[in-house]
Parts: structure tokens; C-alpha cells; sequence
């Protein structure tokens, strides 16, 4: 029976419908109807008219342990953000104090930068008291901690970063307690989980989103190109009269995008992998979100094959997507020669 829902009560009534009948989400964008009379009653005709010729295709719906799982990781994502805000705050507070702590340490929110924030709650106010409670290699800047230090620092400020301590507090026990629950939850994908931490630029918690988010049944999805536009990472297609204009990526799940943005910065960064290799060749020519955004593609098509062949990452080499491009371009010449009639064979130069 097809049933036209907003997107914000959608949800609970599918996931009670899936208990007793086959159900199908469908993307509105693949079922529009001609514009003309329009009614929620009328849709529905629709929607049965397609279902009755099999012309409604699905969408991805994750089962429940993977539901459940996308809540928790991210609900994860937003407290981090939160915390990253709630930092900016206490950095605001202390430049407005006249405290310049964040110019000589890395991390104020390391032991050393706690210990003397804390103190400086406390009511120690004096410099060389406060710059002697740094540890490690922090020790070796007591001259600067000096003067970062030397600030009008008084009672408001005090009761300000006491609360913005507190928040903090509560985040980072919160965020432990999820990423608990998560690696119980995973469990189940212990081997999946495994196979995509090895993939260059990918961390635990990246890894954890995309099992997440996409599962560990590549039958979902036809192939890795159906994954990806799925995603929004695959370029779009705008080509009209031989000329082509925008071909931005197209809205997709955020959630997934979001950390293999992330990831693909991490992995930009190496010196000896194909995913770094791929990220320099195209920032020379399209710039840094480009290149960043390709890397992204490159990774989530890795993560398939992975994922849909059960099989371990190895690296392909600094110059993989160099012969890739290469091979292509070989390819595509031959054909056009082929195409005027002539017939080629290929030599290696010696």
C-alpha cells in the first residue's frame, strides 16, 4: 500500500511497518509526477501505478543493530563538536583576560595547561608560581609562560572557566561512555572493522562511521560507483551543447562525508601512499577541496571492494593512480585511432 509521509514522522511509521510487510523507501526525486493537479491522494495513485510495474526501486534502509549503531556514533560527533566549541569559548575567556597561554602551549587543555588554569581558578594570579606547573617539554618555554601568563585575571574570569571546566568535564566523560557502547556494538564487525582501520588516513573512529553508515553487505549496493554517488562524493554531470558547466557533488549522507573528508586530510599529508599521490597530482591543477574530495571518493570505493571482496588492504604504491590515469589515456587514444580505420600495436620504447 503506498503511503506518502514528511520526512520528520516517516521513520517510526516504517520501522513498524517492516515488521509485518515488505517496505520500500523511495527517493521522491526518482518517482516526481508530471506537474498538474496535485494532492497527496493522487500521489499515492501514483506511487501504486509504479509499484504495479515494478518501476519503484529502493532505497538503502540499514537493519536495526545498524540503526542503532549510526545513533550512537553520531550523537558521538555532535558532543566532539560540541567540546571543540566549548574549548573556543574557554580560549575566548582567557583573551579577554589577558592571558595568552595558547601562544606557548600546544594543547591548553593538556596536564600543564589544566594544572595552571586550575590554579589560576584557585586565586594564584602571580606568573612565576603559575609557569613553574608546567611539565615535560613545556618547561623548556618558562621565560614566555611568563609573560603569556601576566594577565588581569580576576574573580568573573575565574567563575567562567570553572564552568567552562565543568562542560568539558561532562563531554569528555560522555564521549567515553559512547565510544564504549560503540565498540560493544561492534563487535559483531570485529574483522570489517579491522580490514578499514588499515585503510591509510583511516582511524578507529572513521572506520567505526562507515560500518556504521553503510554496513558490511555490499549487496546494497550494485557497485562501488552506486556507493558512491549514494554518498554524494562522485562528481556530478552537467553537460549541455558540448559544454560542460558545474559538476559539483551532489547532497548525500553527511555523516559519511563528514569523516572521509577528515580522513582524506589525514591521508593527504603522506609521503608513500597512492591516496597522497592522488591528492598532490589533482591540487596542482584543481586546487585543495578538489583534490581533498577525489582522495574521499578514491578511499569510500576502497572501503567497498574491502568490504565486498573480504579481503586485507595492500598498498598500491605511490605511482598506482599514475599508470591508472596512464592506462587510461593509452586506451582511449588507441580507440580513437581504431575508430579512423587504422589498426595499432603497441610497442614498450626502448
Amino acid at each position: 500500500m503506498p503511503w506518502k509521509a514528511p520526512a520528520c514522522t516517516g521513520k517510526p511509521v516504517f520501522y513498524v511497518l517492516e515488521e509485518a510487510v515488505s517496505c520500500l523507501l523511495v527517493n521522491a526525486l526518482h518517482v516526481q509526477k508530471v506537474p498538474g493537479r496535485k494532492t497527496d491522494v493522487q500521489d499515492c495513485v501514483w506511487l501504486a501505478q509504479l509499484l504495479e510495474h515494478g518501476l519503484l526501486r529502493g532505497s538503502f534502509v540499514p537493519p536495526p543493530p545498524l540503526r542503532e549503531l549510526r545513533d550512537l556514533t553520531r550523537y558521538r560527533k555532535v558532543l566532539i563538536q560540541e567540546r571543540t566549541r566549548e574549548a573556543n569559548r574557554l580560549h575566548k575567556v582567557l583573551e579577554d583576560a589577558g592571558i595568552k597561554l595558547a601562544s606557548v602551549a600546544t594543547d591548553i587543555l593538556g596536564a600543564s595547561g589544566r594544572a595552571m588554569l586550575h590554579a589560576l581558578v584557585a586565586g594564584t594570579t602571580d606568573p612565576e608560581v603559575l609557569a613553574d606547573l608546567a611539565r615535560g617539554t613545556l618547561r623548556k618555554k618558562l621565560p614566555a609562560l611568563r609573560q603569556a601568563l601576566a594577565g588581569r585575571f580576576r574573580a568573573h574570569h575565574a567563575f567562567m572557566v570553572s564552568q567552562h571546566f565543568g562542560h568539558l568535564d561532562y563531554l569528555d566523560e560522555a564521549i567515553a561512555a559512547l565510544s564504549a557502547r560503540i565498540e560493544e556494538a561492534l563487535r559483531p564487525f570485529a574483522v570489517e572493522h579491522q580490514r578499514l582501520d588499515s585503510i591509510p588516513g583511516v582511524a578507529q573512529r572513521t572506520a567505526e562511521v562507515l560500518i556504521a553508515e553503510i554496513g558490511v553487505d555490499m549487496r546494497q549496493f550494485p557497485t562501488a560507483q552506486h556507493l558512491a554517488s549514494w554518498a554524494g562524493l562522485c562528481p556530478g554531470q552537467n553537460e549541455s551543447a558540448g559544454k560542460h558547466r558545474s559538476g559539483r557533488i551532489r547532497p548525500g549522507n553527511r555523516w559519511l562525508r563528514m569523516a572521509l573528508i577528515e580522513a582524506a586530510s589525514l591521508a593527504a599529508r603522506s609521503r608513500t601512499t597512492a591516496f597522497g599521490a592522488r591528492y598532490r597530482r589533482i591540487a596542482r591543477h584543481r586546487g585543495h577541496k578538489k583534490a581533498v574530495v577525489a582522495v574521499a571518493h578514491a578511499m569510500l570505493v576502497t572501503a567497498y571492494h574491502l568490504l565486498d571482496r573480504q579481503v586485507d588492504y595492500r598498498e598500491p604504491g605511490v605511482d598506482y593512480f599514475e599508470r591508472r590515469h596512464a592506462e587510461r589515456t593509452t586506451r582511449r587514444a588507441v580507440r580513437a585511432l581504431e575508430r579512423q580505420g587504422y589498426r595499432v600495436t603497441l610497442e614498450p620504447a626502448a
